[in-house]
Formats: C-alpha cells, structure tokens, sequence
C-alpha cells in the first residue's frame, strides 16, 4: 500500500517543534549568558573586536530562525535511516551550541569555550556537508550559522589573549 502524503497541517506542526527546539536551546544559552553579559569579567576580557552587546541577540535569533529552517526542510526531505542521522547532527550541534555558552560566559572558562567551539564550528560544517546530499536548503541555511560561528572564533581566540 502506498503512503499518504503527509498534509500542510503535518508539515506545519513539524515545522512548530523545529522552531520550539531551535528557540528551546536559544533560551537555554540565553539563561547561561544573561548573568556575565554586562560583569566585570565579561568586560575585562572583551575583545576589540567583540560588537556592542545588543548585536549578539539580533544576529542568535536570525540564525536560530535559520537553523529552525534547516532542521525542518532536513527533517522532511530525509527518509528513513537519514531522519535518525538528521536527529543525530542537530542534537551533536545544539549541545555544543549550549555548552559554549556554558563554559564561556557561566564558568567563564574561555580555553574550555575556545576547544569547544571548534568542535562546535565542526559539528556545523559536518552537518553543511552531510545535510548537502538530503536537502540543500538546509545546507545552505546553515552558511550564515557558519560563517557567524567562525567569527565567534576569532573573539574567542581573542579573549583567551586577554587572560
């Protein structure tokens, strides 16, 4: 028997949990960040180049709309084993996202942070290049994510300078 084609009401709902996921882990590393945005600490080891504070909150919720995009267009383009692999890569990645801001801004750890986001700024490479032969929207609304991420590494880098 064939399989029925999944309805706008489907997609709409899976495309509600990509946003709630998305903006889940943004509110998670938000509540990890709020409390060292504006201290002592966060200011004595701010780099030259780090944009004023408000930038920060504009440029994370474009990209988690993007990411939330991503995951959707991955989510129902992939069949089969590939929706496991989908899963797989934006649960490795969310994880690093949060951990990040974890061990940057709550333990304040820039080298733990620093080792972080390159494995960070990999997780999202790897999912570009492996999400590239399920959906190529996905992959490319993940360049902006990339390229946002690799500039964190330098400031990153920048910080660990300072200490």
């Amino acid at each position: 028997m064939p399989r029925k084609k999944k309805g706008p009401f489907h997609r709409l709902l899976v495309f509600v949990v990509c946003l709630l996921i998305s903006y889940g882990v943004a509110a998670i590393g938000s509540l990890l960040t709020m409390g060292s945005i504006n201290s002592g600490w966060y200011n004595m080891v701010k780099p030259f180049l780090s944009p004023p504070n408000f930038v920060f909150p504009i440029a994370w919720n474009i990209l988690f709309l993007l990411i939330a995009f991503s995951l959707f267009f991955a989510w129902t383009e992939s069949k089969g084993k590939e929706k496991m692999m989908v899963i797989t890569l934006f649960t490795i990645n969310l994880l690093f996202n949060i951990s990040w801001s974890l061990m940057f801004f709550f333990l304040q750890s820039p080298l733990a942070a620093f080792i972080d986001i390159i494995l960070f700024w990999a997780s999202i490479l790897g999912m570009g290049i492996i999400l590239w032969k399920i959906s190529r929207k996905a992959s490319y609304l993940l360049i902006p994510y990339l390229l946002w991420v690799s500039f964190a590494i330098v400031l990153n880098y920048l910080t660990l300078l300072r200490l």
